[in-house]
């Protein structure tokens, strides 16, 4: 999509700091980061939300990037929290599947 920010990230029409790539996905870091690794993984495709069919490579790509990400960022062994939001009763504010990676501290029962 032509207006989605995340598509011109994927496509590194827009420059992040990535910490993952591949050919079905990238990861980046947050630019509010909510905890101390706060990393956001999208797939290259654009799909808005878990249920707009998303392909099951994509799924599995994403699941792989959070393996390869909270082993970098060295939070695989401390622990780490997967959370995506869908749609804007659940504050998705990019309209573009992205699950947020979060840890490097205790996390609280809240979001972050």
């Amino acid at each position: 999509m032509d207006d989605c920010i995340f598509c011109k990230i994927a496509s590194h029409v827009i420059e992040s700091d990535y910490v993952y790539e591949d050919d079905r996905v990238c990861a980046f870091r947050d630019l509010s980061p909510l905890a101390p690794t706060h990393v956001l993984v999208i797939p290259k495709h654009h799909y808005e939300t878990m249920v707009d069919g998303v392909a099951s490579e994509d799924l599995v790509a994403m699941t792989h990037a959070v393996e390869e990400v909270v082993k970098s960022e060295g939070i695989a062994e401390t622990g780490f929290r997967v959370v995506t939001n869908g749609g804007a009763d659940a504050g998705q504010a990019v309209h573009h599947l992205h699950w947020h990676v979060l840890g490097g501290r205790r996390l609280t029962d809240d979001f972050a």
